[in-house]
């Protein structure tokens, strides 16, 4: 898609439909992720308490509509958030919804090419990179490069945080393993006990019907982005630690954890 098809998909949308999908994609997220608001104040708590400025320069990897970004601009409204992801209607979504927003970039990046952080036309190194309930897809080998490319773009001293479902091996802890998935389910029924209102295939089904999103869906389906979406070994917590250790990283380990659902972070050698 060329710029100008973008801008004209984004004017199409309009910032009210826009916000109202967001909405919907917000609350269906919730629906699998209980804590999930409390797992964003978490990460933005260590963005702040480690940035050291009042402006940080934060990479938001796999960035969806924008629902982390914008909560970190709320929080720290003068930092630059550079929202990276492929998916052309979630893109979309988030440029139609947060069009005004200063300090928020949104950059159309496949994480699983190689080279995707030297386009990027960074200023200067990132205080922070960041990410939520998106990493999990990568294939190991992507994942492993994925991290490299993060570590050569951060500051001494900068972190990658990384929130999401991250089990253990059930092969070397299975009660621990289990019993960890296990909370989550528990919390979910206790929140959710009527089921979800909407479900992620749910919501894609209705945005498929939006007219103004059909082409963006094609488009989306000839991408083939969910094509590794489930089984790959970046769903496993061992997974991401010895590929941030691989990449450099000088201190890995999880901050926050409810469950299997995580914190992961990881800090670049001061």
């Amino acid at each position: 898609m060329t710029g100008s098809e973008r801008d004209s998909a984004v004017a199409r949308i309009g910032e009210s439909a826009a916000r109202h999908w967001i909405e919907r994609w917000d609350a269906q997220q919730h629906a699998y992720l209980p804590d999930r608001e409390e797992r964003f104040t978490a990460l933005i708590d260590v963005v702040e308490l480690t940035a050291g400025r009042e402006d940080p320069l934060v990479l938001d990897l796999g960035c969806g509509p924008g629902s982390l970004s914008i909560r970190l601009l709320e929080r720290l409204p003068s930092a630059t958030v550079v929202a990276i992801d492929a998916d052309p209607v979630l893109l979309a979504l988030g440029r139609a919804a947060w069009a005004d927003r200063d300090g928020l970039r949104f950059a159309d990046r496949d994480l699983r090419q190689p080279g995707w952080s030297a386009t990027l036309e960074l200023s200067r190194p990132a205080d922070a990179a960041v990410s939520t309930t998106a990493l999990h897809w990568l294939p190991l080998a992507a994942l492993t490069a994925l991290y490299a490319e993060v570590a050569g773009v951060l500051r001494a001293g900068g972190v990658l945080l990384n929130g999401d479902h991250l089990a253990r091996d059930p092969g070397d802890s299975p009660v621990l393993a289990g019993l960890e998935h296990a909370l989550i389910e528990h919390e979910e029924r206790r929140r959710f006990p009527g089921g979800h209102a909407e479900s992620w295939s749910d919501w894609w089904r209705a945005v498929a019907l939006d007219p103004d999103l059909a082409g963006l869906v094609a488009q989306r389906e000839r991408l083939a982005l969910d094509s590794e979406h489930h089984g790959s070994p970046a769903g496993r917590l061992a997974t991401h630690v010895d590929a941030l250790r691989a990449a450099g990283f000088a201190e890995v380990g999880v901050l926050w954890q409810r469950g299997d659902n995580r914190l992961l972070c990881a800090v670049m050698p001061g």
